[in-house]
């Protein structure tokens, strides 16, 4: 059983929404995505102060919520149209389509095209313009391949969750 409209539909959701809000919480204020960056920028760059890490929070857990929330949902839609059709397993290659679309989307949209090749002047922290971290393509690609790892442990648990309540 594959239903590669719902993986569709809600992988987009996830992505559009999850990348929204990480494009905003950067453009507010750049310092926001300090941990993401190339040491080379991290290095330049004093650490987040207790009021930006405060502030930083109110973008990052919705988009927590989202990353949790949404395949949870789908799962849940799945397990209630198809019932006991739905295994363990479908559910959880579902669940990881989902959270690897988001992830894919998140790399090649907000990472590779916004930050590493059109690169804004507002999402650039001050003193660090001249830096090459800003278009290194390969510190994006490694730091999405440990996320698609934490989705590989998080899929099966939000699927076990799914099998839980249904």
């Amino acid at each position: 059983m594959l239903d590669l409209g719902g993986i569709v539909v809600y992988g987009t959701l996830l992505s559009v929404l999850a990348s929204l809000i990480l494009l905003l919480a950067v453009f507010i204020n750049p310092r926001f995505a300090r941990k993401g960056l190339p040491k080379e920028i991290q290095n330049k760059v004093p650490p987040l102060t207790m009021r930006e890490k405060l502030q930083a929070l109110f973008f990052f857990v919705p988009v927590i919520a989202l990353m949790i929330g949404i395949p949870l949902a789908f799962g849940l839609a799945l397990k209630s149209e198809h019932g006991s059709d739905v295994s363990y397993l479908a559910l959880t290659g579902h669940i990881l389509a989902v959270l690897l679309i988001a992830n894919v989307v998140e790399l090649v949209v907000v990472d590779w095209l916004v930050y590493c090749t059109i690169t804004p002047k507002r999402l650039v922290i001050p003193n660090t313009e001249d830096l090459a971290g800003y278009r290194d393509y390969l510190h994006q690609l490694r730091s999405h391949a440990r996320g698609a790892v934490l989705m590989v442990f998080l899929s099966p648990a939000l699927a076990g969750v799914v099998m839980l309540v249904t």
